[in-house]
């Protein structure tokens, strides 16, 4: 499945439409795009270089060689020139970086930076890099926006914010598909066929998909794994005088962090990886543990709504498998007969777009109230699926004049690249459905044949499922929270039991991610690992 970029941690609960697809990952094709975010990005993206990772369940990421190759030391040694970002307070920089690491000379990728200096008072602790998640996430938006702004003053005072777009997402030479209204036509693809003309369209859409990025994208397209990433952020820590790497990684981006400790275990400084992906498991298992992870937030969501005045899915008494089946028939009614949603382009709210609607709202139980009126509205007599249609754009980055940003785009470079495909063909998919569909009765199905867009990526998966020790590393903090969605708590404690210096720390709650999102016990726990050091105690919990 795929990863999705996850909504920004927030103290202050925001609405959904301003969600900032950042921090988490995606599953399958979307749902097409959008699911894929989830799945894949967990994948182990080994790159072309030694440290790839062999097929085996049992591999270990290999570390690379503490001392830097002399074919990169012109990248170690390059200096920033910091200018004015146009946003108050922060500095922007390009750093640039090998393409291909196994061929550095062959050219180069620019990568884009950005800082918000330590404010003090207090002894400064170098930089702390953030990354919100995705793949395809942009950590300069998150910076900017939340992390730079709205992280705990005590850390903000202490260290300089920093983060890089990866490659191939943002401002960094970002991967480019599909025009707006090819997206808009993508993301409207039936993602339950009923039959093989259905099987047919939805083929045909991820194979434009990925013919788009092949043709607009094609060398970018063979160097956007986890892996590469990872290096790149060891240059920029060289580059900004850190002699380790100081991280805070979300969803996704708790890979991405993961991978850079195993490729330099002795680099890692105080690192924290919430909402954790386990980069030893394959595609289709990822995604079918997403699957189960969607339905124990929505299960969550379903005995909230029934206990509301305005839940349009059941009242008092109503079960949560039948809050499901009222769900599952609404999608049913959309998939017959989509819903005017007053769209300046035409859209209308179909059973793939509410699907995605609801899918954003279960990120944050902040969102449920908004959910609810959206559903309400969809449902009723007004039969207006506005509300639906914004909480799905907002999952997918598409702004009012029908722009998308290129999450998706990258978000599906990066998981086709890490790992190999969930399913190869629609047959795969059919004999798979069972097992979706008991993971999760409301969204399984789509979530399945979301899987499947990897089948025809252009280009050949470079990665492998495996474990990450990081041997030598200092100690790392690893945050799992018991109904996240999108990163089941399983994964959380997979990693922290790979990860040789590993605490794990529990949020026993809802969402996606913990740190910041209004859990005290939480909050102090991370930012005394950050200031301090050492983490807390083993087995600790919250809620």
């Amino acid at each position: 499945m795929y990863f999705r970029r996850t909504p920004r941690p927030t103290g202050s609960r925001r609405p959904i439409p301003s969600l900032p697809a950042v921090r988490s990952i995606r599953m399958g094709g979307v749902l097409l795009a959008a699911t894929a975010l989830l799945v894949s990005a967990c994948s182990s993206g080994s790159s072309t270089t030694t440290a790839r990772a062999s097929a085996s369940a049992d591999a270990v990421l290999a570390a690379l060689p503490s001392s830097t190759p002399s074919a990169l030391s012109s990248y170690y040694g390059q200096k920033l020139t910091w200018r004015s970002c146009g946003v108050p307070g922060f500095e922007c920089a390009t750093v640039k970086a090998p393409l291909d690491y196994a061929k550095p000379s062959s050219g180069n990728i620019r990568l884009a930076v950005a800082r918000k200096k330590a404010t003090g008072p207090g002894k400064r602790l170098g930089s702390l890099m953030v990354n919100p998640g995705g793949p395809g996430g942009s950590a300069i938006d998150y910076l900017q926006s939340y992390a730079g702004i709205g992280y705990p003053a005590q850390v903000r005072a202490r260290y300089d914010m920093v983060a890089v777009d990866p490659r191939g997402v943002a401002r960094s030479e970002p991967v480019q598909c599909l025009t707006g209204r090819e997206m808009d036509a993508y993301t409207q693809t039936d993602i339950t066929p009923d039959n093989t003309r259905e099987t047919g369209e939805l083929v045909d859409a991820y194979k434009k998909f990925a013919e788009g990025c092949g043709r607009r994208s094609p060398d970018l397209l063979r160097h956007v794994s986890t892996v590469e990433a990872a290096r790149d952020m060891d240059i920029l820590r060289a580059v900004l005088g850190d002699q380790k790497l100081n991280y805070v990684g979300a969803s996704y981006g708790t890979f991405l962090g993961a991978t850079y400790a195993g490729l330099f275990p002795e680099r890692v400084g105080r690192m924290v990886l919430d909402g954790a992906l386990d980069p030893s498991l394959p595609a289709r298992k990822l995604n079918e543990d997403q699957t189960a992870g969607f339905e124990t937030a929505f299960q969550s969501f379903a005995k909230d709504c029934v206990r509301q005045s305005d839940c349009p899915l059941g009242g008092p008494g109503t079960s949560p498998d039948q809050v499901g089946k009222n769900l599952s028939a609404f999608f049913k009614r959309l998939d017959a007969a989509p819903i005017p949603a007053g769209d300046a382009d035409g859209r209308e709210l179909g059973e793939s777009l509410a699907t995605m609607g609801v899918i954003a709202a279960m990120y944050d139980e902040g969102a449920w109230p908004q959910l609810r009126e959206a559903l309400a509205s969809a449902m009723m007599k007004d039969k207006d699926g506005a509300a639906l249609l914004a909480l799905s754009d907002s999952y997918y980055e598409r702004d009012p004049d029908g722009k998308y940003a290129n999450l998706m785009f990258a978000n599906a470079a990066v998981n086709c690249l890490d790992l190999p495909a969930a399913f190869s063909t629609p047959g795969q998919v059919d004999k798979g459905l069972a097992a979706f569909e008991k993971a999760s009765p409301v969204f399984g199905a789509g979530l399945a044949w979301a899987s499947l867009n990897c089948a025809y990526w252009p280009v050949r998966p470079t990665g492998e499922p495996h474990r990450i020790d990081a041997k030598g590393a200092a100690p790392i903090l690893v945050v799992g929270t018991t109904r996240d969605p999108a990163t089941p708590y399983s994964w959380a404690r997979s990693l922290a039991s790979q990860l040789s210096s590993a605490t794990l720390l529990t949020y026993v709650g809802d969402g996606h991610t913990a740190y910041g999102r209004g859990s005290t016990c939480i909050d102090s726990a991370i930012n005394r690992y950050l200031l301090q050091g050492p983490p807390p105690p083993k087995g600790k919990r919250c809620s």
